[in-house]
């Protein structure tokens, strides 16, 4: 018995270990870092793409994408990342929460406008997006496009199926999912046959090959 208490503790230390990352952090966008060599996606949050732009009041667009960018850069400086790592994401990068000394990375964007909550994966900064947005902090003092939308609007996904084969089957961390045209994440869901992904007529069919319907 103490025997396998002790490889319990070692798995459990190991799997502990393994869920840190830290060091120095290079910005790769504003959700998106490389810390001692690990591609990290901070967990619960989207920021405008590096490449995306924001509408001004003049209507005069701008590279705010860039700007978040930078401003995360700042923040970070020369000092030392330290991430938790919660989950990997289907490219493969490390989905994690990250701080600089005892500061929430994820936080500090969302509860100054840099970012936004990402409700799809988490509500942990729902409040401190509500609280930016009323003071029309960052972002939310300009026109912007959601990341996610930005995203799905320079994604090829091919043509859906002809007549009524409009169910998306996806495949995620959660599992084998499908989406009815109602649902809430249907018009952001992409459907790649590379992943095993597919377009369903019913839900019957949908189930029978081993989907669960979405659950919102």
């Amino acid at each position: 018995m103490k025997s396998l208490a002790f490889c319990l503790a070692l798995v459990l230390a190991s799997g502990s270990a393994t869920a840190q990352i830290a060091g120095p952090a290079r910005v790769v966008d504003g959700d998106t870092l490389e810390v001692g060599g690990t591609t990290v996606r901070l967990h619960g949050i989207d920021a405008p793409e590096i490449d995306q732009t924001c509408g001004s009041a003049s209507g005069a667009d701008w590279a705010c994408g860039r700007w978040v960018a930078s401003r995360l850069g700042e923040r970070i400086g020369d000092g030392a990342v330290s991430c938790r790592q919660l989950d990997t994401d289907r490219y493969g990068r490390a989905v994690a929460r990250c701080a600089t000394g005892e500061r929430d990375l994820g936080a500090w964007l969302v509860g100054n406008g840099l970012a936004f909550a990402y409700r799809r994966y988490s509500m942990d900064y729902d409040l401190a997006e509500k609280r930016a947005a009323v003071a029309a902090l960052g972002l939310w003092g300009y026109e912007v496009t959601s990341p996610a939308a930005f995203r799905r609007a320079g994604e090829s996904e091919g043509p859906a199926p002809a007549g009524d084969c409009r169910i998306k089957g996806n495949v995620s961390n959660n599992g084998r999912i499908y989406h009815m045209p109602q649902d809430t994440y249907y018009a952001e869901t992409r459907i790649d046959p590379a992943r095993g992904e597919r377009w369903f007529c019913s839900e019957a069919e949908a189930r029978a090959a081993g989907w669960r319907r979405a659950r919102r």
